[in-house]
């Protein structure tokens, strides 16, 4: 399967946004927040969405953008996240990303 640039941010963004699905609320938003670490989205996304986390997994850019996003203090991680919220590609992701966002923590 051949991923595009603007799939593969979508899906980028969509496992970021995983953790933020719940509230659109800035202040008590999960992204920002977020105990999760790159391990436990990985695991919770290979468990939801084999298939997106197969892209991911194919991609170190994306790889490497999640990480980023997840090891960011929380004002870089929710201009990041209002980033990714624009993005038209992102609403495919909606499913996988409530549920990645619901089990993230107990990875």
């Amino acid at each position: 399967m051949t991923l595009s640039l603007g799939k593969l941010a979508a899906a980028v963004g969509g496992v970021a946004v995983a953790l933020s699905a719940a509230t659109g609320v800035a202040s008590a938003d999960p992204i920002v927040d977020t105990t999760c670490n790159y391990g436990q989205v990985m695991a919770a996304l290979n468990a939801t969405d084999p298939a997106t986390a197969a892209q991911l997994n194919s991609s170190p850019v994306a790889q490497n953008y999640l990480r980023q996003f997840l090891a960011a203090p929380p004002p870089k991680r929710q201009q990041m996240a209002a980033q990714i919220r624009a993005m038209p590609q992102a609403a495919q992701f909606m499913g996988t990303i409530e549920n990645v966002a619901g089990v993230c923590n107990n990875y």
